[in-house]
């Protein structure tokens, strides 16, 4: 196994990092037991099996030592073998619970150590012995959901996928260019220029105009809390198949609406409210780039708080989200994150405490989705039953949510500043009203 450096954005969620504010995703996946020692199996398994995933045995070390193949190392990190892996240091087999969203809370609260491998996986058996559930964490300069879902998938049950024929390996690019393709190079830099300024602009424009709400800002208190809602996929797709759209539309709108109830039930009142929504896109690098890691883009909405027609909101949804994918994900407000390629090793290094408090400027919610294999999970023979993505809480923000579908049920999993949302039970019950609602408008 290689030593490979960063990819910048990796780097940027490395750095702005600190021990009251983690940057970690998580899942909670939740199982129903065929024994009331279930659970304790089900730790030994992943203990065994995460010492054979060369993905769970990488650590992250920064690098300070300049070099001469890696000129523009100095100030990166990267990620390479732990010596010392121990996968016991990683499980952790918990005392039963009666409600695993309030122990994955507890939990989601604590950074994960950096000097071995950033993930964790903690086992929480139900006190009715019929049920136990697993929060995995991992760091996002480690994976980003796609990536951890399948470091996570790597310590479950062996699954049957269909066989990917390997792609041709093309060949590494040395340390200097071609020579002729210098000319593309330079237009390339060049579209690079404008695209950081159409990125810019866009960005500030976006914070004109809308009232947003104080709900959606928090100072950083590492607190955190966590709920999940469960809705049936074909309520969505009956909503989607009357009015149009996409599935993703829907479920964006149905965050809307639910943020609309949410508020006026708490007194902070929904007129004139449209908060600014980053719907991550994720722009993969290829094998054979270097620095391999996460490249992610987005979309910024305007997300319809103010308007009490459940398929008013649901029209704005699909306008705004058509607009962006018209403009496509390389500009815009929301592709910010694309910036992170043309920020050198050490400017991620000494601008990342800036960069952290910067993200309440760029938007006030995150609402991504989380892709699942649509064949069921096991582990120790236990079905996977439900399954909540947790997304990381940007500093200065009380709220984030994910959403993952699961044969044919789509999970929401919301992610709180534990002492700026302690009513997060209220928005999650108001999820479940909104669908309702749409398929109460649509007259279905």
């Amino acid at each position: 196994m290689t030593t490979d450096l960063l990819a910048p954005l990796d780097l940027a969620f490395w750095n702005i990092e600190s021990a009251e504010h983690p940057m970690h995703l998580g899942a909670l996946g939740v199982f129903s037991a065929h024994s009331p020692t279930a659970g304790a199996h089900a730790a030994d398994l992943l203990a065994s099996r995460a010492a054979a995933v060369p993905g769970l045995r990488m650590r992250i070390r920064d690098l300070w030592q300049p070099s001469p193949l890696r000129p523009m190392s100095f100030g990166s990190a990267s990620r390479e073998p732990d010596p010392g892996f121990d996968p016991l240091n990683h499980v952790v087999l918990h005392a039963p619970t009666a409600d695993f969203h309030t122990e994955a809370g507890r939990l989601m609260e604590r950074s994960l150590v950096r000097g071995r491998p950033p993930w964790e996986a903690h086992v929480l058996p139900g006190e009715d012995g019929a049920s136990f559930a697993v929060l995995f964490k991992f760091h996002h300069a480690l994976a980003d959901g796609l990536r951890a879902l399948t470091l996570a998938a790597a310590v479950l049950d062996p699954m049957d996928l269909p066989e990917r024929k390997p792609r041709p390996e093309e060949p590494r690019r040395g340390l200097l260019p071609d020579v002729r393709k210098l000319p593309g190079l330079v237009r390339g830099a060049l579209s690079d220029v404008g695209r950081a300024l159409d990125i810019g602009a866009s960005v500030a424009v976006s914070t004109l105009g809308v009232r947003s709400s104080s709900a959606f800002t928090a100072e950083a208190t590492g607190t955190r809390r966590t709920a999940g809602v469960v809705i049936d996929l074909d309520d969505v797709q009956r909503v989607r198949k009357t009015q149009g759209g996409t599935v993703n539309d829907v479920l964006i709108a149905v965050v809307a609406g639910a943020l609309r109830r949410w508020l006026d039930a708490r007194g902070d009142g929904s007129e004139g409210v449209a908060p600014r929504a980053l719907i991550p896109v994720s722009k993969r690098r290829p094998r054979t780039a270097h620095p391999q890691g996460n490249r992610l883009s987005g979309y910024l909405i305007r997300l319809p708080v103010d308007d009490p027609d459940p398929l008013g909101r649901f029209e704005a949804v699909r306008t705004a989200m058509d607009r962006n994918k018209d403009a496509g994900p390389n500009r815009g407000a929301g592709a910010v994150a694309l910036l992170a390629d043309h920020v050198p090793a050490l400017g991620h290094r000494l601008g990342g405490p800036l960069v952290s408090q910067a993200a309440r400027l760029w938007f006030d919610i995150l609402v991504t989705s989380v892709p699942l294999p649509s064949i069921g999970l096991k582990l120790g023979g236990n079905p996977v039953t439900e399954v909540y993505p947790f997304a990381p809480l940007a500093r200065g923000q009380s709220l984030a949510v994910a959403v993952s579908t699961y044969r044919g049920r789509v999970h929401y999993g919301l992610v709180a500043d534990a002492k700026a949302v302690p009513d997060l039970d209220v928005l999650a019950a108001a999820l479940t009203e909104e669908v309702q609602a749409l398929i109460t408008a649509c007259g279905s």
